[in-house]
């Protein structure tokens, strides 16, 4: 798919997705009506700037699933598992639209930029949705999505707290005394947003797992004042270098992923060397939390797939849910063998930074919170079932984590529910309540007059009723059925007719019930054997 980042814009208007709003707007106001609005918002007029705002482009299921060229949200993983596992390499462009205005040096001002504030608590203006390339001289090319607070005309922090591959690459370059040269890319398609954010082993280049979730490879060209490629069809790119500084200057709060607000990090400083941008550019503000969410969550569904699929363990379906915050919460189906929960558990448990896992047999639905919460209710023994593993990685963001010093890598617990049925443990235990007639039986055909037959025999004689009782414990005879099964083969006969030829047979002791409820002939091998006493 060859579609650039316009054309998805303007994708997003034919679906109507997406509002042009035209008028004046104070750039303080851009993230709050992001939050109210059902639509992506392109602000043509920005008050003071000259460069307009495009906003909320990934903050709902639709757009997520429209922006990687997918008809339902539960295709992405597809998409994703194939960049994975078929990536495209990038190819080079000697000229990209991005380069139609060059500021180096003194020109270089962050402050003509139209970057928005988000939350009433953060410490500044923060550019979110920039592709970060970096390499390093023994790993190679490193591509991710972090958030950059403008600090000075030219001088930016890197929220780099999180242990990964982008931080790697800063420590290593701090450690040897030198700068460590990025390129920022904002306002791309987010096939690259979504390659970028995928946490990749080193020496994977993420650009090209973009390249095979687009399907074709990511243009790239050249810097102008750092040896890196930046995205060719980037509204606007920042040519940087991370300083040597350390993680010792302060910046934030956050809003994150989580809903909440973050406390303050330490962080290194950048230097913004050189901005490249369009003539006409549209400044591209990532609106927190959604527009992360709706991206991140695919991603772990593919790698817990793979870890599950490496545990020999067969899943059904997998949700990472919204109130985990598509990050540390998941709910998997498997079809289950014997012993397969707490393997599918402990697999699980090891992807990424996921927290709280829930595994449950496959007739549960993993998208209704109340399924998943009756087979906790109905099929846990928390000392069977309920473990936790203490003094795992955790994600610094995690707020129930205690305070740690900056650089720290904080560790913490994970918890997992074996919530299948138990080994041992019959089946039949948990057969849920179905009512008889459903498939035929429909109110809104009553509600539209229906009325049903009356039987051919109705309030039958008691010789009738003698040799109905007789044809029933024939048929019981050669096989137990439930009470509803015997008054279907007899429909002919009115309910309560039935009832009282099985009432006749319980009054000659010939009626009894096998192991799972069905009537069948007292003595006979389907009988139920009543409790010995003690």
């Amino acid at each position: 798919m060859t579609e650039s980042f316009r054309g998805f814009l303007e994708r997003l208007r034919q679906a109507k997705e997406l509002l042009d709003i035209r008028q004046a707007v104070d750039i303080r106001h851009i993230a709050t009506l992001v939050d109210q609005s059902e639509h992506a918002l392109l602000f043509h007029n920005v008050i003071g700037y000259d460069v307009p705002v495009v906003s909320g482009i990934i903050r709902t299921q639709k757009r997520a699933a429209m922006s990687m060229g997918c008809s339902r949200y539960s295709e992405i993983e597809a998409r994703l598992r194939r960049g994975i596992d078929h990536p495209i390499a990038p190819r080079h462009r000697e000229t990209a639209p991005h380069k139609q205005v060059i500021r180096l040096g003194d020109d270089v001002d962050l402050f003509k930029l139209p970057i928005p504030m988000c939350s009433i608590y953060d410490g500044g203006p923060m550019i979110t949705a920039g592709v970060v390339i970096a390499r390093d001289p023994e790993h190679g090319i490193n591509s991710g999505i972090y958030r950059f607070l403008v600090k000075e005309k030219n001088l930016t922090g890197i929220d780099i707290v999180t242990p990964n591959n982008m931080r790697l690459f800063a420590q290593r370059a701090f450690e040897a005394g030198r700068p460590c040269p990025i390129s920022i890319s904002i306002g791309t398609h987010p096939f690259e947003i979504m390659g970028s954010g995928f946490r990749a082993p080193l020496g994977v280049d993420e650009m090209g797992v973009a390249g095979g979730i687009r399907g074709a490879p990511v243009e790239l060209s050249s810097c102008e004042t750092i040896d890196l490629p930046c995205i060719a069809d980037a509204e606007i790119v920042l040519e940087a270098e991370i300083l040597p500084t350390g993680w010792r200057w302060p910046e934030g709060r956050f809003g994150e992923f989580t809903r909440l607000m973050g406390g303050l990090h330490w962080n290194p400083l950048v230097k913004i060397k050189a901005i490249t941008m369009r003539r006409d550019a549209i400044y591209y503000a990532l609106h927190m939390p959604w527009e992360n969410t709706w991206l991140a969550a695919p991603t772990r569904y593919t790698a817990i797939r793979a870890a599950l699929k490496n545990a020999g363990v067969q899943i059904k379906d997998i949700n990472v849910t919204l109130g985990g915050c598509a990050f540390w919460h998941a709910v998997i189906s498997i079809r289950k063998q014997p012993g397969e929960g707490k393997n599918a558990l402990l697999a699980a448990l090891s992807v990424m930074d996921l927290k709280h896992v829930v595994v449950v047999d496959d007739d549960i639905d993993v998208f209704n919170a109340m399924d998943v919460e009756w087979a906790i209710a109905t099929r846990v023994q928390a000392d069977r079932d309920v473990f936790i593993i203490p003094g795992a990685r955790a994600k610094p963001l995690d707020p129930s984590l205690p305070i740690m010093p900056p650089g720290v890598v904080p560790t913490g617990a994970k918890v997992g529910i074996d919530a299948t049925i138990g080994e041992g443990i019959p089946r039949e235990r948990f057969e849920r309540i179905a009512y008889a007639y459903a498939d035929r039986a429909k109110i809104k055909d009553y509600v539209a007059g229906k009325a049903d037959p009356k039987p051919v025999t109705v309030h039958a004689s008691a010789e009738k009723i003698t040799a109905l009782a007789q044809k029933i414990g024939a048929l019981i005879e050669q096989a137990p059925k439930y009470y509803s099964e015997i008054a279907e083969q007899f429909a002919d006969y009115d309910f309560q007719s039935i009832a009282r030829a099985l009432g006749q047979l319980h009054a000659d002791e010939k009626l009894w019930q096998d192991a799972r409820g069905r009537m069948c002939i007292r003595g006979s091998a389907f009988a139920a054997m009543p409790p010995v006493k003690a």
